[in-house]
């Protein structure tokens, strides 16, 4: 029997399980064309748009297109990129989870699945209410925003708008942090860990001070992961990750405080909250060159804790966030 209430054939509601996206291949034609998409997103970069288009196609695409496509290359599996394999899975997982009622997509913002594809593999799938679930816990213009302002967009060519719903952030969901401090854990175990790093994609100085939540929830999860792991004050740091550009962005950067603390940091481990899949910034800027230079710049050992992916605790935290957006009891 449906949950939706309509009777013993009424229509699956369908769940857009929502990432950022990723190049097709680890080469720089596909690089250079995941970045354009991403780059000239006004919600990821409102700089002076004429101004900027030439920055990017001059002098960035050409230049990152090469660097980005080896570090997606250190990385790559034989299942293609780690963010799409993992959200497939996450999507497979959250399916069985939440049973025949539902249809879950696997939808990225930019590159493919695209959000366009989800919605057309659901609405053909027979789904007439559709339930947004963003991969991102904590709201930021430049994701959450960015996708949603994008689900709309391919929502208004049609003449049949389903009824939507989108879930809201989660930064401070208990099982969502009880998932969290449980890798944590299984991470470090039989370590004794001199002090935990907890790093965020970092925004733009700007950014936040215009009103972008992300810094106070992101803020809200570490809290709420260091109480779960009994950690005091002195700890644990919050740090920001994957800085681009020249103007300020949120400090301390997770790559310089790691640096300068190795010296007296015998064994770290770094927590990557924000992203719930892994991807290139848990799997090569985190687990492989932030590795390097802690070790070279005088730490002993360094523990990077892996992304929830498909934890059955995180998909069934994702299957409440979505039971509760249907409107279950």
């Amino acid at each position: 029997m449906s949950i939706t209430r309509d009777g013993p054939h009424a229509a699956p509601i369908g769940v857009l399980w929502a990432n950022l996206g990723t190049p097709a291949a680890p080469r720089p034609p596909e690089v250079r064309r995941y970045l354009r998409q991403f780059l000239t997103d006004r919600r990821v970069v409102d700089l002076n748009p004429i101004l900027w288009r030439a920055l990017l196609e001059l002098v960035i695409l050409p230049r990152r297109g090469r660097t980005s496509a080896h570090a997606y290359a250190t990385v790559w599996t034989d299942e293609g990129s780690p963010l799409l394999a993992n959200a497939r899975k996450q999507s497979a997982a959250l399916g069985r989870e939440l049973g025949p009622d539902y249809r879950v997509a696997t939808a990225m913002r930019y590159g493919e699945p695209s959000i366009a594809h989800a919605v057309s593999e659901l609405l053909a799938a027979g789904c007439e209410r559709l339930i947004f679930l963003p991969a991102f816990p904590q709201y930021a213009s430049a994701t959450t925003g960015s996708a949603v302002e994008e689900l709309f967009r391919v929502l208004s060519s049609r003449r049949a708008i389903p009824a939507i719903t989108v879930v809201p952030p989660y930064p401070a969901d208990p099982t969502y942090l009880s998932a969290l401090a449980a890798g944590a854990r299984r991470a470090t175990a039989g370590k004794a860990i001199d002090h935990w790093i907890f790093s965020f994609h970092g925004i733009p100085v700007r950014y936040a001070r215009s009103g972008d939540p992300y810094p106070e929830q992101c803020t809200a999860t570490a809290h709420g992961l260091a109480a779960q792991l009994g950690l005091a004050d002195g700890d644990w740091t919050l740090t920001w990750q994957s800085r681009f550009g020249r103007e300020p962005w949120l400090e301390p950067a997770t790559d310089r405080y790691v640096i300068d603390r190795a010296p007296r940091t015998g064994t770290l481990a770094v927590v990557v909250p924000g992203f719930t899949a892994d991807c290139l910034e848990t799997l090569e800027e985190i687990g492989e060159r932030l590795r390097e230079d802690f070790l070279g710049a005088g730490g002993r050992e360094f523990v990077l804790v892996p992304a929830l992916n498909d934890e059955a605790e995180f998909v069934q935290g994702l299957a409440q966030l979505v039971r509760r957006s249907a409107g279950e009891p």
